[in-house]
């Protein structure tokens, strides 16, 4: 929390208490709030400071911290800033990271938070509010940026153009965009934003747009026009090879700065962080990075000479202004810092005990509401489970088509393809997992991955290719199999080759052999019983265990398990072997045959077993020229980030997704596939990213709600074709139906149960019923195909809706104001809605933990009945803004202020 104390400047009193961008400005030497209606201007004579508070779902908030320098701010407000800054850092606890950002040179992460662009205005800012009045001022600027684009306004004069560079020309009746020839198509795309941002903001959204490329100058009106602008048309001159800037010398430095600002070398290049001594400030020189590491036990005195002797020693070495400067407190060390010392001990987070679950379940038992268990984060299925199963075994170059009793058991020692198809968004969609066993030979893994390359090429959909290996599959995989054994051993030829050649017991498993099963899921649609060692040390109190001895079965209940779990366990037992008598144990009372079986009694774990919250999803462009592979990570990402011509890489640290543009440079999904286990081996950029991540392929316009959901998606946007140029053109111009990809058209019923070798079936659960029947997968999207004709849906999901039936969320408006189905996803859909009837209630009352909590409402939305203004007041948005973010995002939101 902030410690705020009296010396603080007002204006920082309530800074970084909610989430979100906050701005100050250094106004004739005071600190004044600059409103949200301006942020993102910036004027060149000011200098400003910039707080974006991040809440995390679990941990202390993340600030970050940057103070912005003006080309023309005097040497006092850019000296007053940086203290400034430092003194909010000190009231956040030294908790955040810092940036010195200079104009025109700003990071990408800084502007980032200003989208589409910042333009700098010329003047001073002034806090009084003034009339402008007079003529429309034509304006030109130069755009840089292909991601994060970097607007300057340039003299309006035809010597400001060039060849290299996008230009902008902003008159009262028509903007221009002037592409030079040797400029990108994602910098012209990205210049397009700032148009809309100008149309919308200087015009009022009402003025023509036009398109002007270098070399063009007859046959069109507009090039005329825009060439008597400028006094007529005149050859841009070629530019000059500009003089090469003076290495910077690539080594790396760490300086120590003592009291009087002098920096004393400490060490080069071999450098560990032993080095570093809490009680002192540092500079670490990287050539176009400059990091200051302030130890914990360093004062504010210290760090304010420490800042002045860094930015010293800049200007004395005649440093570029593009020379990024950092400022991390210890503790805070970024992934990159961490990395140019060798042997830094990996972050470790404490694993306590966590009772707030059960304390949140007793609160709401007191409030009256009958609560057995609270439901998991994502309990429900991302997408339709109610779709087409086949698993094929790999043996080498043979693939084996399992039946459906056989598809539920994997092992260990095999790899496996699964081909799942399902309704999706007007049309089916195709996931092809290659699963790899832990004891799997390096021939079958090789085999798997070519036979997904070969069956892509035979599903008609656009599948999505996942590569998982057992330990680490995703929630998702589970939710397709419903039912899942995963024994020891294995049965393709490869593995008994293997272990016969290196002389090692078969250990495949066998109902009379000695065997001992850990059961897990989350429901009778989610449970699965995996083969362990059957030694004591592989118990665990949070689980429930199938031992059997070869004579006789024990279930083993442990003291941790929930109600659900026990029936998750007679469920497989019966699935195992309908005719096993087992014997049931609880933890504690165990006969001597039991431990016996196990090679005798050991320790092992005992206590609650925490599932770790995910972090923010993060994502990176894979840079790929020649043997080059580079990674710069997009910051505050949306879907206009997903540019056609990109590869790029979505971490969501248990898994991570590829997306291929539809004009980039790789074309195979095995390439991206590499591209991904490369992203994990730098293990610079995001640490402790496992070599077994799950890695999904995924190609534009083929995007499943896997991958969807942490954007908020436009559908429309994804259905366009052409590079990302002419689509931005076209939505500017409200012309982007005319793009709408033809190829991309609803797959109809003639590709839906093909195989790769082309035969058609349909997977039916022992029961009889379809391979789903879970309550979750009734209320999918009302648009939904089904996967067999009428007559047939209607024989194998007797009772329950069929496809083709409208479904969805919430039912026809009830009499009264009621959440009860609509939930947050009806509030997404259809923003205010369904909230503007609701009752009000104080946010006192609303919160988690309350003295006097509201009943009778949905926990699930307790937002939505707040009022505008206190919504307002909490989130720093409107509802209408706050149901529009993606769902992740708005649960973080919540949590962090305890309505979650």
């Amino acid at each position: 929390m902030p410690v705020y104390t009296k010396d603080l400047d007002s204006a920082f009193q309530t800074a970084g208490a909610k989430p979100g961008i906050e701005v100050w400005c250094i106004e004739n030497q005071h600190l004044v709030s600059v409103p949200h209606s301006c942020h993102g201007k910036f004027y060149t004579g000011s200098a400003y400071i910039v707080l974006n508070t991040v809440f995390p779902k679990s941990g202390p908030p993340q600030h970050d911290l940057h103070y912005w320098l003006g080309n023309d701010a005097n040497k006092v407000d850019s000296a007053l800033a940086s203290d400034k800054a430092l003194e909010l850092d000190a009231a956040l606890g030294s908790c955040s990271v810092q940036y010195r950002e200079i104009q025109g040179q700003e990071s990408q992460k800084f502007l980032s938070y200003f989208k589409p662009c910042i333009i700098p205005i010329e003047g001073v800012f002034t806090s009084k509010e003034g009339n402008l009045s007079g003529e429309y001022q034509v304006s030109l600027y130069s755009c840089k940026g292909d991601h994060v684009v970097r607007v300057k306004e340039v003299p309006f004069l035809r010597s400001s153009l060039n060849h290299d560079d996008v230009f902008i020309l902003d008159t009262a009746s028509k903007i221009f965009l002037f592409s030079g020839c040797n400029s990108t198509i994602q910098e012209r795309a990205k210049a397009l934003e700032v148009i809309q941002y100008i149309k919308e903001n200087k015009h009022n959204g009402n003025c023509e747009v036009a398109t002007i490329e270098d070399g063009k100058f007859v046959g069109d009106s507009d090039v005329g026009e825009f060439w008597n602008l400028f006094g007529g048309y005149a050859p841009i001159p070629r530019e000059l090879p500009s003089a090469q800037e003076q290495p910077v010398d690539s080594s790396i430095k760490l300086f120590w700065i003592n009291l009087q600002g002098k920096l004393c070398q400490a060490g080069k290049d071999a450098l560990s962080k032993e080095m570093l001594e809490t009680d002192k400030c540092y500079m670490l020189d990287c050539g176009t990075e400059i990091y200051v590491w302030m130890g914990r036990q360093t004062l504010l005195t210290e760090r304010k000479t420490s800042i002045s002797a860094v930015e010293n020693f800049l200007r004395n070495e005649g440093r570029s202004n593009g020379t990024h400067l950092t400022f991390l407190s210890e503790g805070l060390e970024s992934a990159i810092f961490r990395s140019y010392f060798g042997n830094w001990p990996k972050m470790v987070e404490t694993t306590l005990y966590e009772e707030g679950r059960e304390k949140v379940a007793a609160i709401f038992k007191y409030q009256g509401y009958d609560v057995k268990e609270l439901p998991e984060e994502h309990s429900e299925p991302l997408i339709n489970c109610r779709g087409m199963l086949k698993v094929w075994r790999v043996d080498g170059d043979k693939l084996s088509l399992l039946s459906d009793e056989e598809q539920t058991k994997l092992f260990s020692g095999d790899c496996y393809i699964a081909q799942f198809t399902f309704p999706g968004n007007e049309r089916d969609e195709t996931l092809i997992y290659a699963w790899l066993g832990h004891r799997c030979t390096k021939v079958d893994k090789t085999s798997a991955i070519s036979h997904i390359n070969a069956m892509v090429d035979s599903v008609r959909t656009n599948p999505v290719v996942a590569q998982i290996h057992e330990g680490k599959e995703p929630t998702q995989f589970f939710e397709i199999f419903q039912r899942l054994f995963i024994f020891k051993g294995g049965i393709s030829s490869g593995y008994k080759n293997f272990i016969e050649e290196s002389g090692m017991m078969d250990e495949t498993y066998g109902e009379k052999k000695v065997a001992l099963i850990r059961v897990q899921g989350t429901s009778p649609d989610n449970m699965q019983a995996i083969q362990v060692d059957h030694v004591s040390g592989s118990l665990n109190s949070s689980y429930c265990y199938i031992l059997q001895t070869g004579a006789s079965v024990f279930t083993w209940i442990g003291s941790l398990s929930t109600a659900q779990d026990h029936n998750l366990l007679d469920r497989m037992v019966e699935l195992l072997n309908p005719t096993l008598q087992p014997i049931s144990v609880r933890e504690g009372n165990e006969p001597t045959d039991f431990w016996d079986t196990l090679g005798g009694k050991a320790e092992y774990p005992r206590e609650k077993e925490i599932q770790k919250h995910a972090e923010d999803p993060h994502l990176f462009v894979l840079n790929i020229n020649g043997g080059d592979f580079k990674v710069r990570e997009i910051y505050n990402f949306t879907q206009d980030d997903l540019v056609t011509e990109d590869i790029l890489l979505l971490d969501c640290q248990k898994e991570i997704y590829v997306w291929m543009g539809l004009h980039s440079v790789v074309r195979s999904k095995q390439e991206a596939l590499n591209l991904g286990l490369k992203f994990i081996e730098m293990d610079v950029l995001v640490e402790d990213l496992s070599p077994e991540t799950p890695i999904y392929v995924v190609t534009e316009g083929h995007e499943p709600p896997l991958f969807t959901r942490f954007f908020v998606w436009d559908y429309s946007k994804a259905n366009m074709h052409g590079n990302s140029f002419e689509r931005k053109l076209a939505i500017l111009k409200g012309k982007q139906h005319a793009l709408e990809a033809h190829h991309r058209t609803p797959r109809k019923a003639s590709s839906r149960n093909s195989t790769p070798n082309g035969q058609r079936s349909l997977s039916v659960s022992s029961n009889g019923r379809g391979r789903s029947s879970s309550p979750a997968s009734l209320g999918m999207r009302s648009d939904y195909k089904s996967l067999t004709p009428d007559s047939v849906a209607k024989k194998l999901f007797h009772g329950s809706p069929s496809y083709n039936s409208p479904v969805s969320f919430s039912a026809s408006p009830p009499a009264e104001p009621n959440l009860s189905s609509g939930t947050a996803e009806s509030l997404q859909k259809n923003g205010n809605k369904d909230i503007e009837n609701l009752p009000v209630y104080p946010y006192d009352r609303l919160r988690v933990i309350s003295s006097n909590p509201v009943v009778g409402i949905n926990v699930t939305v307790r937002e939505a009945y707040l009022s505008d203004e206190e919504f307002r007041e909490k989130f720093g948005m409107t509802k209408a803004a706050f149901y529009k973010l993606p769902k992740w995002k708005q649960n973080k939101l919540k949590m962090s202020l305890d309505l979650f």
